[in-house]
């Protein structure tokens, strides 16, 4: 019986609640000089090699990501270097006195 819970004492049968969608989302990142971007955050545990971005002709990073609705922190390791998203203006402080870029998901 997927979707339902039954309880053993009484019978009945309750609906699980659905799980909230995985939405599609495009991280972009301009810095055609760069030779690798990755793209980490508290989706991938912060791995710096799960993230690599296809870099386009213009120069412009992107990579596109499936999140659940929540919270999210993230930054670009751009050659080595930890960049926060330059265009996106909602940050929070990080435990290395630098700041994390945050996206929210609805």
């Amino acid at each position: 019986m997927a979707g339902k819970v039954c309880k053993s004492k009484s019978g009945g049968c309750a609906q699980k609640a659905a799980p909230a969608p995985s939405r599609a989302h495009e991280f972009s990142l301009n810095a055609p000089d760069a030779d690798e971007v990755y793209l980490v955050g508290d989706f991938n545990n912060w791995e710096n090699g799960k993230g690599k971005m296809r870099k386009l002709k213009s120069g412009l990073h992107k990579k596109s990501l499936k999140l659940k609705p929540g919270r999210y922190e993230y930054r670009f390791v751009v050659d080595g270097q930890w960049w926060t998203d330059p265009n996106n203006s909602l940050r929070c402080p990080n435990a290395f006195g630098e700041e994390n870029s945050v996206i929210e998901i609805s």
